[in-house]
């Protein structure tokens, strides 16, 4: 099976809208909802949605940034540009849903929903890991689980996937449908149900029922019992069901957990016998998200054994990129997980959100299991590269050092860690900022550990997604046009004075 090509035409098809073109063949491969979000401008469309800013109001920097292809609800725009494309709807939120569902369609692909209040992201990003050996995985990136995260990570399905991951997470009632209706899970799976956004239901039970609408149409459901105890199981979804639990009878009856020099034993009731694993993390968090992955595994027909050999290699997951204080005045941005393409660019979007440094450099291993041609994928990172305004690029690994001559800027390469490690003393690395992405097995997190200034243990945490909380409620409670002006205390308090300023 090919990708399926989008012209802007056909997409104008596709959601019914009145359309103003001048070149109705452009192809379109990006959704842009951030006009400070831009990959490739030519082959981009954005959709002015309306939140607690009105997306047409940044119509004029999507413009700057080269893009001329636009989704839109008022028309007044369309005669002040008339070089660009523009498709008239009435609502460019269920336009964007509604082209992400018809791409879905393209594909007969198996599919994994998680739903919940907690660890959803966490659950995903495991499961990523231990599957990752036996399937080509395209997943939501970061947390994007809302009415607008999920159709953009539904849009990165290509033909060489074979399994999707996504998860989804709702605020009010009658959202849930319209997230099923793109994701299309066969599987199911449900976290933790806590009093995150509880605000938008009147019981814990409408809740539980509104993000259960997920699954209606899923195979499996994977659940604690303790998760639904406001609802009867024939009111549980999926046509079959896999439960675990460590405080009664289940599928997978955990029966007992201890700590061992930093990790976590677990012994649990399997099919009638006794079977166990180790999972590298003692909080109380991780192991019941681990509990979740060693049910799934075992539901999605792994044995055993396999299972436990591949729970004991989970590695920790960063919630967001972390910013470092670097050696001789570097900003290191720590992504040592995983790499791909669509990991790297959101990496790069926060790469040039960073102002502190002119200098940006990127230390980048080759990529795993992409399903693509060397050549094409190399050329599409030498290009995005250059997109970003990357200065120099540091390239680890054979395959991407067989494509050196693709990246038109300062370039140095090596075939693995060791070699970069080995030659790191005479590298230089001054006042830059300098972005650290790699695939798990390169082992980047030794190169971090190199460049990072050395620091103590106590650590303040400061939620940035709670900064911005905070400000957009305060923007609530003024009229319309009035401006707000920000002051960042010098060195914050501590609290980090890049991250402070640059959000």
């Amino acid at each position: 099976m090919q990708n399926p090509i989008y012209t802007i035409a056909k997409i104008a098809e596709i959601l019914n809208a009145d359309a103003e073109l001048v070149d109705e063949q452009v192809i379109i491969q990006y959704l842009v909802i951030d006009s400070r979000s831009v990959l490739v401008p030519e082959n981009s469309l954005f959709f002015a949605l309306s939140s607690h800013r009105d997306g047409h109001e940044f119509i004029r920097d999507a413009y700057a940034k080269e893009i001329r292809n636009f989704v839109i609800t008022e028309a007044k725009y369309i005669n002040e540009y008339p070089d660009c494309n523009f498709l008239l709807v009435d609502d460019a939120l269920a336009s964007l849903q509604k082209l992400a569902t018809e791409h879905r369609n393209q594909f007969d692909l198996k599919t994994i929903g998680i739903t919940g209040s907690n660890g959803k992201t966490i659950v995903k990003e495991w499961l990523y890991q231990l599957l990752a050996t036996d399937f080509n995985i395209v997943k939501s990136p970061k947390s994007y689980n809302s009415q607008i995260g999920v159709p953009l990570s539904v849009w990165q399905i290509e033909a060489d996937h074979s399994l999707g991951i996504f998860e989804a997470g709702i605020s009010a009632v009658n959202e849930m449908q319209h997230l099923a209706e793109i994701i299309r899970p066969e599987i199911g799976i449900l976290t933790n149900i806590g009093e995150a956004h509880a605000e938008g239901f009147s019981s814990k039970k409408e809740k539980l029922t509104e993000k259960l609408k997920l699954f209606a149409a899923a195979e499996l459901f994977i659940y604690s019992p303790e998760y639904v105890t406001e609802l009867n199981a024939k009111d549980l979804p999926g046509k079959k069901q896999f439960s675990w639990s460590s405080k009664q009878a289940a599928d997978l009856q955990v029966i007992a957990v201890e700590p061992i020099e930093g990790n976590c034993y677990l012994r649990a009731i399997y099919q009638n016998r006794e079977i166990e694993c180790i999972l590298p993390f003692k909080d109380k968090a991780s192991i019941e998200n681990g509990m979740i992955c060693w049910a799934t595994l075992l539901a999605l027909g792994y044995t055993p054994e396999q299972a436990d050999l591949r729970l004991e290699k989970l590695s920790h997951v960063s919630m967001r990129l972390e910013l470092k204080n670097g050696i001789n005045q570097c900003s290191i941005i720590d992504d040592s997980y995983s790499a791909d393409i669509s990991s790297l660019a959101i990496a790069l979007d926060f790469l040039n959100q960073q102002n502190q440094h002119a200098k940006k450099t990127v230390i980048l291993s080759e990529l795993f299991e992409t399903g693509r041609d060397d050549l094409d994928l190399y050329t599409e990172i030498a290009e995005l590269l250059l997109q970003k305004k990357v200065n120099r690029l540091i390239g680890i690994g054979t395959h991407i050092s067989e494509y050196a001559d693709l990246f038109k800027f300062e370039t140095q390469f090596f075939d693995d860690t060791n070699a970069f490690i080995d030659a790191f003393p005479g590298l230089q690395f001054n006042h830059e900022t300098i972005l650290v992405k790699g695939a798990r097995r390169f082992e980047f997190g030794r190169i971090s550990k190199l460049l990072t200034q050395k620091i103590h243990d106590t650590v303040l945490e400061i939620d940035l997604n709670a900064m911005v909380g905070n400000l957009q409620f305060y923007r609530s409670k003024i009229k319309p046009g009035v401006k707000i002006m920000a002051m960042v205390k010098a060195f914050s308090y501590g609290s980090g004075s890049f991250e402070i300023a640059n959000l």
